[in-house]
């Protein structure tokens, strides 16, 4: 017997680009403000201003773009002028019409493994441009259930859980994201597998704990091989 009742999949920079998109666009951001300040006190203060509006508009490109536009009527000291606000939202808006990009292996490691496991996909971010990205992946008939969440904390993963009824050990969470996708999984009992991405949102960044409960692999590739070892150990 399957030594899990579920696997749980992070979408974002797990199954498909995104963090990319955002670096390309905060590139942008810079170039339209290069007349105002220098690169790091643009990055700066654009990163303060999310963080202060995480709690108002969530996670995602929406929220993102309001920020960016906060963040350059402070840098520009309110003479951003209308061309730039345009450029700004212009930038935005090439975000949310982006292809959507799978990572190397992401379907044929994801359609193998629903042959033998239920998975879940548990990501995080705007409810539109998400559902957008799930259905222009191709991946969707994959995925017994699909929750799209405020934020991922062991909480949040313990609802999700009980209401499928398993328990935390049955479940293994696969993700690119120690804040987000591993370590509150770990917290509750479950498993959890690690595959960073090239680029993590400072907001993501903690410190690597001792790799108890969880694993971390280079690719997806090598996920099948990862869970069989877990099922037979």
């Amino acid at each position: 017997m399957a030594r899990f009742d579920a696997i749980g999949f992070d979408a974002d920079d797990t199954l498909w680009h995104s963090e990319s998109l955002y670096a390309e666009t905060q590139a942008q951001l810079r170039q339209i403000l290069g007349g105002y300040a220098a690169p790091d006190r643009i990055d700066a203060v654009l990163h303060a201003t999310e963080m202060r509006n995480l709690a108002l508009y969530g996670y995602g490109i929406k929220g993102f773009a309001l920020s960016m536009i906060e963040a350059a009527l402070d840098v520009s000291d309110d003479r951003l002028t209308g061309r730039e606000v345009r450029q700004v939202l212009d930038a935005a808006r090439q975000m949310l019409s982006a292809e959507v990009q799978l990572l190397d292996h992401a379907a044929e490691v994801v359609a193998h493994l629903a042959e033998t496991y239920p998975l879940m996909l548990i990501t995080k971010g705007d409810l539109f441009d998400q559902e957008r990205k799930i259905e222009q992946s191709g991946l969707r008939s994959y995925f017994s259930q699909i929750e799209i969440v405020r934020d991922k904390t062991a909480e949040v993963y313990a609802a999700l859980l009980t209401k499928r009824h398993i328990p935390p050990p049955r479940f293994v969470m696969i993700g690119n994201s120690l804040r987000s996708d591993i370590l509150p999984v770990v917290e509750l009992g479950g498993y959890a597998i690690h595959i960073p991405y090239h680029i993590t949102w400072a907001h993501e960044h903690v410190e690597a704990p001792d790799p108890d409960g969880y694993v971390t692999l280079e690719h997806l590739g090598q996920l099948p091989a990862a869970i069989a070892r877990l099922t037979s150990a």
